[in-house]
């Protein structure tokens, strides 16, 4: 009788351990080549199971016994697994965190027990693979960075957010304040559907403030607010007239306070001392007011509404903007405000999901509103909707553009206003006065961003993948006698910017290529340099310093010359703690940061002081 053969352990020790380097290791020495560990993550797991099953030498009914074994312990596991987990990275992530360590408990397995008896090695085969699918029911993730990792904590601590309510039910309540109602609508258009009664809403007011509704029968002409909603007065990421000082270590930007704040991905609206932001709390979308200086809070809005997915957690996506004394909120769920900007009070709601017919995306609405003369505009998803300002009354439903992340952009392109949205189908432009289509041009994706104005009557838009961004384009806007035309010039995968804005200064484009900042040329789309690392974040840009302001995803401040010459890092500043893909917002000189759970005011040095 032949001595049963040795296991050949090597080859499945080689596929495990070179799995997990590209997989695992690579992209945290170089972030933009997830997809690459990815797919050696999957081809890692296929030579894994060529070795275990032609050429381990392991027993038949091991060999053969395991992948089936595999298999039905992965789908016992799911019913157990918590949502983030379950759902998370569009329901793979489980799947692509539980193969590598599968293959690993697998190697491990076979090594640590190649000379028990048959039967204690095929009992404790099951329990390895067992136990490397059962780790993960007592996980939970509160979301994924911008490169793709997912943030693992123990499944019973506490989140950021149930740390907040629980210090805030411990506080003193505010004075109660009786619940508003909306005000009623009539229908100017029959685009639209009904729209259902909004969520119950309620304001809380600190007891200095007085809850006095406005009239919603007039309006105060627009403001200049300075820093009017998202991206700013302008929604460009500029901000002119501002000079500051560069050397922070002998001049570093200086903290004013800092407060928690419920999770979201909103930026903030301000004027007059007061700022603007949205957060989740709990089960409601609030609006919340705060003093610029302290941070102390002023008012609070809540709408009965909460949206949640796993990659980017609760909360609302949007910013607020302001016009003529009042604060328009969109949340998540598709739920329109008007609020009184110094009482929060609601002046009208309405439901622009249901006015649209839209469905709520995966990554829920978020658009920021755009307030055009005395309009309000909206993206609910790809598809436009023109409010009243004063009343709420709906105006006009543009066409759908398909699927968007993107917030609507006022252009002036050959003397004539236009609302620009990228859509899933490409860029649309509608006359925001009437919402009537004045051109369109393919490109399918998914866009997230906002299209940016540049010389000679051209646009740059760009779109994303579900692996990340895809390019930047260049488009050149003309009216002739047939009508108007949008005509590529180039397309450029030097800037391949996701859900990070870029800026036009000089002649060049800069934004964010994966983690990392790029400079490209307007005239032909080439890259003039790559260099830096921010994660995903967010900039702006000061254009009488050629200087770029930029908030990583890691909540540093960083100043970066904005010059085609060479990526130069003037200076770094650590700000706030935690995933931060909030926008900044700078108000003369305050820097106003936050991300889904603390926020901060910093005072920078002007340059003439």
């Amino acid at each position: 009788m032949n001595p049963p053969r040795q296991l050949r352990l090597w080859p499945g020790v080689l596929a495990v351990t070179l799995q997990w380097i590209i997989r695992f290791g690579l992209p945290a020495v170089v972030p933009e080549s997830m997809l690459i560990g990815i797919a050696a993550e999957f081809l890692g797991a296929l030579a894994v199971l060529v070795w275990w099953v032609f050429f381990s030498r392991a027993p038949r009914i091991e060999r053969w016994g395991a992948v089936p074994l595999i298999i039905l312990v992965s789908i016992a596991i799911r019913p157990i697994l918590h949502p983030s987990v379950a759902t998370g990275m569009m329901g793979m992530m489980f799947a692509m965190y539980a193969i590598p360590v599968i293959c690993l408990a697998l190697v491990l397995w076979a090594a640590a027990t190649r000379n028990l008896s048959d039967g204690l090695r095929r009992a404790t085969l099951a329990g390895a693979i067992a136990l490397a699918c059962g780790v993960f029911a007592f996980l939970r993730t509160d979301g994924i960075t911008g490169g793709g990792h997912s943030q693992f904590a123990w499944r019973w601590s506490k989140t950021n957010k149930e740390e907040l309510l629980a210090r805030a039910k411990a506080e003193p309540s505010p004075a109660p304040v009786a619940a508003v109602k909306e005000a009623p609508v009539e229908r100017t258009t029959p685009l639209l559907p009904p729209s259902p009664p909004p969520p119950a809403a309620h304001v809380e007011v600190t007891p200095k403030v007085k809850a006095v509704p406005r009239p919603v029968d007039s309006i105060k002409p627009a403001t200049n607010a300075e820093w009017a909603g998202f991206r700013g007065p302008q929604r460009d990421s500029e901000v002119r007239g501002l000079r500051i000082k560069t050397d922070w270590a002998g001049s570093p930007p200086v903290q004013l306070w800092r407060r928690e704040v419920g999770p979201g991905w909103s930026s903030f609206a301000v004027d007059g001392g007061l700022f603007y932001t949205q957060e989740q709390r709990g089960d409601f979308e609030v609006v919340a007011c705060h003093k610029v200086s302290t941070g102390e809070p002023v008012w609070t809005h809540q709408d009965a509404a909460r949206f949640w997915e796993s990659n980017a957690g609760a909360g609302p996506r949007g910013t607020p903007t302001l016009s003529g004394g009042r604060v328009y909120t969109f949340g998540a769920t598709g739920i329109l405000n008007a609020l009184d900007a110094a009482t929060g009070s609601v002046l009208w709601t309405r439901n622009a999901a249901s006015d649209t017919g839209a469905k709520l995306p995966d990554w829920g609405f978020a658009s920021s509103p755009l307030v055009f003369n005395d309009t309000v505009i909206v993206a609910a998803s790809g598809r436009l909707a023109a409010y009243d300002a004063v009343s709420g009354k709906p105006r006009w439903s543009g066409p759908d553009a398909g699927g968007s992340y993107s917030s609507p952009q006022l252009l002036t392109i050959g003397g004539v206003e236009q609302a620009v949205l990228l859509g899933h189908s490409g860029a649309i432009s509608i006359d925001p006065r009437d919402g009537s289509v004045l051109w369109k041009h393919s490109w399918t994706g998914f866009p997230m961003l906002q299209p940016a104005l540049v010389p000679d009557s051209g646009i740059l838009i760009t779109t994303a993948t579900a692996g990340g961004g895809a390019g930047t384009r260049r488009l050149a806007i003309a009216h002739g006698p047939t009508g108007w035309n949008a005509e590529e010039m180039w397309t450029s995968t030097g800037l391949k910017p996701y859900f990070n804005d870029l800026v036009v200064h000089k002649g060049h484009a800069f934004g964010f290529d994966g983690g990392i900042l790029s400079c490209i040329d307007l005239k032909d789309g080439k890259r003039k340099w790559k260099g830096g690392r921010f994660g995903h974040g967010q900039m702006v840009l000061l254009p009488d310093q050629d200087l770029l302001f930029v908030l990583s995803e890691e909540g540093e401040l960083a100043l970066v010359a904005a010059s085609p010459d060479q990526f130069n890092e003037v200076a770094r500043f650590h700000a706030i703690e935690g995933k931060t893909w909030n926008h900044p917002a700078l108000a003369r000189d305050t820097v106003l940061v936050r991300n889904g759970q603390e926020m901060a005011a910093f005072r920078l040095t002007r340059a003439d002081d």
